[in-house]
């Protein structure tokens, strides 16, 4: 049986415990490792699990706040490696499909016999394999922000633009490499992240990579505060500002501390991220040329429902990534896929995207795409 992590209790910065956030349990999986999970709702509650994105980014503490728990029964993990799962950063034996074997080992502990998938980002790949793998165990699918493991969309990260993100392009640490070099860039990110304990060279990546995935984020959400702006959505301008400036605000504090001697927490959280990020990029997923095309089919063919959210200004993970997927399940069987373009970039946290999240998960599909 699942066993609880004892000495863990996630705290706040006053000292107490985070209020709604239970203490993770631990479920032993292959090759000496242990998935770290929550469970949220009542036991008989409506099945859902929540994937995380990254790779390795571990499940934010919000996960589970869209949800209605007086009725639903929500299942956090941390996929394997990720954050309190053990060991913390291994990339041995972490592949796409040991991640799925990992999901299917919890639904038979807790003797779920269905439940839906809500997947953000990487974890619409796992969510995708996890459902071509096992169709009769998904209900349906909400896929947020769907990462197409294209060799464009992990170029766009990797290659700082010298204006936009100077700090980064004159850090002697980063990897410089031609606008085609995204595989040689990730070869060297991986080649110093695995070695050991994170070195000097190891917490400048970490600290270099944080801040373009943080600038990504801005640039998506800077666009939709204008766009929002100029709809005159004056509520929901204000909210995409609020979190806005708190993510410059980070942003700010972070390009102080590029630099910095020294390892704090943070840079170990980021050294046990990208070390896993970068094997998963750097292997391509660990899927075959096609495989998410054939994974979307199987949902057609056993006729799983899946609604599409993507942020309209995503600069992560570019939209035409679900509208692509949208298409090819809607040729194959029409009405059983949706999809809605909230004002949004690629956070879940966004106004925009979190709306249509919480109608989706609570009430099921709106009465129209948006």
């Amino acid at each position: 049986m699942p066993k609880p992590f004892l000495p863990f209790i996630p705290r706040v910065a006053n000292g107490r415990p985070r209020p709604g956030w239970p203490a993770p349990l631990g479920l032993a999986t292959a090759r000496n490792s242990r998935m770290a999970y929550r469970l949220f709702g009542p036991a008989a509650g409506e099945p859902w699990l929540v994937l995380h994105g990254g790779p390795g980014s571990g499940s934010p503490p919000d996960s589970a706040a869209i949800f209605l728990l007086e009725r639903q029964r929500v299942i956090v993990p941390d996929q394997r490696g990720a954050g309190l799962s053990r060991p913390r950063g291994q990339s041995a034996g972490n592949q796409t499909d040991q991640l799925v074997a990992d999901l299917e080992a919890l639904r038979l502990a807790l003797g779920i016999e269905r439940w839906s998938i809500l997947a953000g980002s990487w974890g619409t790949v796992l969510a995708l394999r996890y459902a071509q793998q096992h169709p009769q165990r998904v209900t349906r699918l909400v896929l947020r922000g769907a990462f197409g493991l294209r060799l464009a969309e992990i170029r766009g990260l990797l290659h700082p633009d010298a204006r936009r993100e100077r700090r980064v392009a004159q850090c002697a640490h980063w990897p410089r490499s031609p606008l085609n070099g995204a595989p040689q860039v990730l070869a060297r990110l991986e080649q110093v992240l695995q070695v050991g304990a994170p070195g000097v060279a190891a917490l400048r990546l970490v600290r270099c990579w944080n801040l373009l995935e943080q600038g990504a984020a801005l640039r998506g959400m800077r666009r939709s505060l204008i766009h929002a702006a100029g709809l005159n959505e004056p509520k929901l301008a204000a909210s995409i500002r609020q979190g806005w400036a708190r993510l410059r605000r980070s942003r700010r504090q972070a390009e102080a501390g590029l630099m910095r001697p020294g390892i704090v927490q943070a840079d170990r959280r980021g050294w046990q991220k990208f070390r896993i990020q970068s094997h998963y990029l750097r292997h391509k997923g660990f899927l075959r040329p096609g495989e998410l095309d054939r994974a979307v089919r199987a949902l057609a063919q056993w006729g799983i429902p899946s609604d599409w959210v993507h942020g309209r200004f995503d600069a992560i993970c570019p939209p035409r990534n679900s509208r692509g997927w949208l298409r090819q399940t809607g040729a194959l069987a029409s009405g059983l896929a949706c999809g809605y373009w909230p004002v949004a970039g690629h956070l879940a946290s966004e106004p925009g995207i979190r709306a249509v999240l919480r109608t989706l998960v609570q009430d099921g599909r709106p009465a129209r795409p948006q």
